[in-house]
Formats: structure tokens, sequence, C-alpha cells
């Protein structure tokens, strides 16, 4: 590994991510709360971005894919450190806790330790929904998008960040399309602030359920999340735009440039649909012949419920911990799958399913004709066998650290079926689980050990574990490695 030329790279990001304090911190100054937390802590993201510029190298031209995988990596866990002094100089938080909220924070997993949040000063409520919004998209892809480029480098880290296998871009050139893609990002995240403000939210809440919307995150201003504003229009708006931003943020650029016809033709994104069309009927039906609910309220809370847990949003209208065991069943199921490759979704993603669905039919129509040469396509594109061995691979990855983490949680206390609900709820990105983790629940009892696992899981789920898992290959830390 290059060390001078990550180090480098990653001292623009920190210094980047400390300019992104500035927002909080006016936040702070405009309604006279303590401003110190985000100085100090600007400071410090400075001070490391300083010595970090000290040993690197002042211009990179390129970086090779262990480096590409180094900046990525580093850079997320570098930033994640650094964003939970802004919850512990406040005296809100212990710093283990502090990690965690930092951590869900940029994932996008949206579970808070904080145990009542109308006694949180604004600026910190702001930089919570604003760490969604920086983590959604990518740090990497916004840097890019806004800050000078590693040369070719800059695919490689945005290789390593992004989200579900993918054969083509929009856009070839990697900046431009980091463009487009900041551009969709900004442009949806504007329209649902907007909205949200005329359905009757405060502008304050509205920006903040906005960056948690588009960033599929979850976090809110209030404790009970979106339920608190009791309204149907503002419901609908929010699953309009949890929905949309469940899919592949590159098909939203490739409609600009090709016309709307894209949308429908993207398989992913109809499957996607269709899950969530699937489960809403499900859920709905079980809601009116169990629980006893009324169609329209059964069918707009099972759809409300079934879009925000597979986008992995976590926004809550409804404590589904009520409900039937058929229906949880079936959202841990949306919670594992996740939202498209591409978006701002967590989870294993609907892409990997297909693949993994048109992978078991090859191999049966192969037993059947041994001597046929059967290629693997969906969206019509083909996918190589490589791409297809990661798909798996990840698939194994994933199901094995659920279970990990499940015994793992098991062991500090929880029970088994709230283990295993946060064990995917946090690999998923997707925030409440079930049990003693479900939707009305927060973090801030949990033991320490499980709390330091679920900061390592929502890490994990966020970069797609390999990313992460390739730190701890002793090969990759040697100068000649690869």
């Amino acid at each position: 590994m290059n060390t001078t030329v990550v180090s480098a790279l990653i001292a623009k990001l920190t210094a980047g991510c400390g300019l992104v304090l500035l927002l909080p911190l006016l936040t702070a100054l405009f309604g006279e709360e303590p401003v110190l937390p985000f100085i100090y802590s600007m400071a410090l993201c400075f001070l490391l971005s300083a010595f970090l510029r000290y040993k690197g190298k002042k211009k990179v031209i390129n970086l090779n894919p262990r480096d590409g995988l180094a900046v990525t990596a580093l850079s997320w866990i570098c930033i994640s450190i650094l964003y939970l002094f802004p919850y512990f100089l406040s005296g809100l938080l212990s710093p283990l806790d502090a990690l965690v909220e930092s951590i869900s924070g940029l994932t996008g997993t949206g579970a808070t330790v904080f145990s009542d949040l109308t006694v949180l000063p604004k600026s910190i409520l702001f930089f919570r929904s604003l760490t969604h919004w920086l983590g959604g998209l990518g740090i990497i892809v916004i840097f890019v998008a806004l800050f000078p480029q590693a040369g070719k480098g800059s695919a490689r880290m945005i290789d390593a960040e992004s989200t579900g296998p993918y054969s083509s871009r929009a856009v070839p050139r990697i900046k431009e399309m980091a463009k487009a893609l900041f551009a969709v990002y900004l442009l949806f995240t504007v329209s649902a602030a907007l909205i949200y403000t005329l359905l009757g939210m405060n502008f304050f809440d509205a920006v903040n359920h906005a960056f948690s919307t588009i960033a599929t995150g979850g976090f809110s201003t209030k404790n009970e999340s979106i339920a608190f504003y009791g309204s149907t229009p503002l419901k609908l708006s929010v699953i309009f735009f949890m929905v949309i931003s469940s899919a592949n943020f590159g098909i939203y650029v490739a409609a600009w440039k090709r016309g709307i016809r894209v949308l429908w033709e993207n398989t992913e994104f109809k499957v996607y649909l269709s899950i969530v069309a699937a489960a809403t009927i499900l859920i709905s039906l079980n809601l009116m012949l169990e629980s006893g609910l009324y169609a329209p309220s059964a069918l707009l809370e099972a759809l409300f419920t079934s879009a925000s847990l597979s986008s992995t949003t976590g926004f809550i209208s409804y404590d589904f911990e009520t409900w039937p065991h058929f229906s949880q069943v079936i959202l841990l199921i949306l919670m594992f799958i996740g939202g498209c490759g591409g978006s701002t979704s967590g989870g294993l993603k609907v892409t990997r399913i297909i693949l993994l669905f048109k992978s078991m039919t090859a191999v049966l129509r192969q037993k059947l004709h041994p001597r046929a040469v059967i290629q693997t396509r969906a969206g019509g594109e083909n996918f190589s066998e490589s791409m297809l061995l990661e798909v798996f691979c990840f698939f194994f990855i994933y199901t094995m650290s659920i279970f990990l983490w499940t015994a793992l949680i098991a062991a500090s206390g929880a029970d088994i079926p709230s283990a295993l609900g946060l064990s995917i709820a946090t690999m998923s990105n997707s925030g409440p689980a079930l049990g003693q983790f479900g939707a009305t629940c927060n973090w801030s009892a949990m033991p320490a050990m499980t709390k330091m696992v679920v900061a390592l899981s929502m890490l994990m789920g966020r970069l797609e574990s390999f990313t992460l898992l390739i730190l701890f290959l002793p090969s990759f830390w040697r100068k000649n490695g690869w």
C-alpha cells in the first residue's frame, strides 16, 4: 500500500468533513446554542488533515486497487471517529455511545442511543441528519463531485464505496458521473424539503426529514418519528421519496439523458416495486384478519412500513412490534433484501437476489443440458463469472455475519429473536428491529459489548463487507502484497 498517496487523499477527505461542520456550527450560532463542540471537532478534523497531508504526497495522479480500497475503508473509519466528538464534547453521550450514534448516522442505519430527542439542541439534531445525507450517497462520491479528484484513482474509491454489483455506468467519465449523481441527490432532497414544508412540517423539521428520507437513514427530530405528525398526505409523500431513493440513482441520470422510459425498463426497480407491493398486500390482509384494522388504515400502514424497511430508511408510523408474527417475518425479509444496487438503501440488494435466482435456474438448466453454454443475464446485461462469484461470496459473508452478530448479541444477554432482528437491522442499515430493539425502542440501554458489535456490523453493512474485511489481510499491508 502506498501510504503517502493514501494519507494525502484521506487528508483531503477529513478537511472536507471538517468544513461540513460549519453548517451545524451556524445552526448553533443562530439558535444561541453551544458552539465549542463543533469548533473543537472542526479543529480536530483540520489537525488530522494537516498531519496526514504532511505525511502524504501533495499531488496524487493515480491509485491502484489496493490504495482505492484503503482510502475508502480508512476514511470511513476516521470520519466515524471524528464525528463522535460533537456528541461527546456536548456532554450528551459517552465516547462509545457517541461512536455508535456517529456510525449509525453515516451508514444510514438511523437507530439512536438518545432516549429523548426533545431535549437535544437543534444544532445536534441537524448534525445527526446531516451525517445521514453525507454518508447516504457516499462520502467519496460527494468528495469527487465537489472537490479535486484523484486522477483515474477516483473510480477505485467510488467502486469500493458503491453498493451492489453493476456492469456499466450512465456516464463514462467518473467525475461527470459523480456530479450527475450529486445533482439528482440534491434535487430530490430540496424537493422533499419543500413538499414536507407544504404538508405541515416546520422548515427545520422538513430539512432534517428530507436529509433522512433521501439518504434512506431514518433519523427524526421527534421521538415518535413520522407517527408524530399523524398526516396521511405527509405519509404518502414520505413513501414516495423513500421508494424513489431505493432505486439505483444511475437510472435517474440515464433517464435524464435518454428519456423516462429508462425507469420502466429497469428490471431491478420493477422487481423492487413488486416486492414492496406484495409485502404491502400480505401485511395489510394479515392486519385486517388478525388485528382487526380497517382496510384503509391497514393498507396505509402496511405500505408505509414496507417502504420504510425495504428502503432501509427506518421511519416509523406505527408500532409494528404489535403486529402479528407473520407480518413481522415479512418485515425481516424486507430488511434482509433491502433496496436496489446503486441506491442509498442498504441490505443484500435486489440485484443480487435476481442474480442468485437466475444463477440457480442456470445451474438447473445446466444439469439438464450439460453441453449447453448458459449465460446469466439481468436487465438486458450479461454478468461475468467473476461478478457472479463475487455475488455468491457476498451472500455468504452477509448471512454468516448476521449469524455471528446474533451469537455475540445473544451472549450479551438478548433473546434470540431480538438478537437476530438486530443483526439483520444493522447489517442492512435499516435501524429498527424487533423485540428488545423494536420500533419504539432506542439503543441507550444496550450493553457495551452489544454496542461494539452493532458499530462494526453497521460499518460492514454500509461498505458491503469486502472493503472492510480486506484490511484484515496481512498481504494488504505489505508493500508488495499484490
